[in-house]
């Protein structure tokens, strides 16, 4: 028998916040709620981190959702031009989002 846990099912009711009474952008991939969107500007991580984040797809300019994030809350998994990719937060705080328009 199933017990529903990280893979879904019917365990307890979640809260979910998307990003109502948020009164700032987001200005980071960890600052997002599971389901919203930004679109990277900048990697502000060393170089050889940098590189290859962008060879998994996260370019400026490239739209990334926000996923599920495991029970602890770190890692999150981003979805990112077709991959999902778990990043932990402290690597999501450096990679900074376009404040939106």
């Amino acid at each position: 028998m199933r017990s529903g846990g990280w893979f879904g099912g019917r365990g307890r009711a979640r809260r979910r916040r998307r990003g109502r009474g948020r009164s700032v952008a987001p200005s980071s991939l960890a600052e997002l709620y599971e389901g919203e969107e930004g679109t990277l500007e900048v990697l502000d991580l060393p170089e050889d981190v940098a590189l290859r984040l962008m060879e998994l797809g996260f370019l400026p300019g490239t739209v990334i959702v926000a996923g599920k994030s495991a029970p602890g809350g770190d890692p999150r998994v981003y979805r990112v031009d077709g991959s999902e990719i778990a990043l932990r937060i402290e690597t999501a705080r450096n990679l900074l989002l376009k404040p939106a328009e």
